[in-house]
């Protein structure tokens, strides 16, 4: 694991844009995505940047269930918004939330990541150690899912609705075993409440109870911290 300790979350942002630069400087065609408050940083570095993804491909992590693409709170939504709208991929693919036959789901996404091999995968870090909405227990080797998110992850998601009845309890999530197989994986983490799960997955053992300490077998991450993240680590 290489750490970057950065200032604040506007200095990873544009740390973030290095990394998608150095991936397109070596040939990455295909880019795994995330959503959340976690990667807006570096989305706005690269809409600002001369990056050109109209010939590439990009495959985010996940989207809710039951929520359709013009949601204001679906993940494609977010992409769009934040993204998209600025640099267009020739092709771009977000889980289906409103499709409720799982199995269908499960495989036509299995499939889109097999025939689109991830070139560099960015990645958020919830407080319990997630990745993607793999919550805690979640196996190592598992493919695409369709997940119960637990409470603590509903109430980190809280925040982005009205009233936390509106927050989906479940979601689609590409699973921990294709999130490994990224050539590089890029995590961003920022703020004191991440601080526990930064230690865990840097530093603890690699276990199912923090999805994010699988990252410690991957032969090439980069995770950018700022300080208040990476206050717990004993090593920095």
């Amino acid at each position: 694991m290489k750490i970057i300790i950065v200032k604040d979350p506007i200095d990873g942002g544009k740390q973030g844009l290095k990394r998608f630069q150095k991936a397109k400087a070596n040939g990455a065609k295909v880019f795994g995505l995330a959503t959340g408050s976690t990667p807006i940083t570096t989305y706005k570095e690269i809409c600002k940047s001369d990056l050109d993804f109209s010939d590439d491909v990009s495959i985010n992590l996940d989207e809710y269930v039951g929520l359709s693409a013009d949601n204001p709170q679906s993940y494609h939504y977010y992409m769009q918004e934040h993204l998209f709208s600025y640099k267009p991929f020739k092709h771009s693919y977000i889980p289906d939330g409103t499709n409720l036959n799982t199995e269908n789901e499960i495989k036509r996404y299995n499939q889109i990541i097999a025939d689109n091999p991830i070139d560099l995968q960015l990645l958020g870090l919830g407080r319990n150690g997630h990745i993607g909405f793999n919550e805690p227990g979640t196996p190592f080797d598992s493919k695409t899912n369709r997940i119960k998110l637990t409470q603590s992850t509903i109430d980190a998601n809280a925040r982005f609705f009205d009233n936390e009845n509106e927050v989906p309890k479940e979601a689609y999530s590409m699973g921990i075993g294709l999130i490994m197989k990224a050539k590089h994986i890029l995590l961003e983490a920022y703020g004191k409440q991440k601080a526990q799960a930064v230690k865990a997955m840097v530093e603890g053992p690699i276990t199912t109870d923090v999805p994010a300490s699988v990252l410690q077998n991957h032969p090439d991450v980069t995770i950018i911290l700022d300080k208040l993240a990476a206050s717990l680590l004993e090593k920095k």
